[in-house]
């Protein structure tokens, strides 16, 4: 599964690929673990830092977990035009089914921080959906 996004400001594209980790579960327990990989790619034509990153994750119940925090796994990948930084990440719902969204706070060289979108993503133990 993917998704792209492009802030039309700064052409800061994010793609998303998410998987279910079968091994790391236990569905008797309701732990379900998925990964995520983030691709950030600065198709603009100046340079950007990460800031900070915002979560919404919602599982198939409804319960909603909110995640905030400083960069992304340890760093603050700053990129230069074309450029891109790719990342894996996870989540633990209690659902097999569930979704994420959310934004990073990133700023430009001049010092301008704008926000880039993350659109929601699906998050499913195989076969699970239609």
């Amino acid at each position: 599964m993917s998704s792209m996004t492009i802030n039309n400001n700064k052409n800061i594209s994010v793609g998303v690929q998410s998987s279910y980790l079968e091994h790391e579960s236990d569905p008797e327990k309701a732990r379900y673990l998925f990964t995520y990989t983030i691709t950030i790619k600065n198709s603009g034509s100046a340079a950007a830092r990460l800031l900070s990153r915002y979560w919404k994750i919602t599982g198939g119940d409804g319960h909603e977990q909110e995640v905030e925090g400083d960069g992304v796994v340890g760093q603050h990948p700053y990129l230069s035009p074309e450029e891109e930084f790719t990342y894996t990440s996870a989540a633990m719902l209690d659902t097999p089914v569930g979704m994420m969204q959310g934004h990073y706070m990133m700023v430009d060289d001049e010092g301008e921080q704008f926000e880039v979108a993350i659109p929601p993503f699906t998050l499913a133990v195989p076969r699970t959906l239609h």
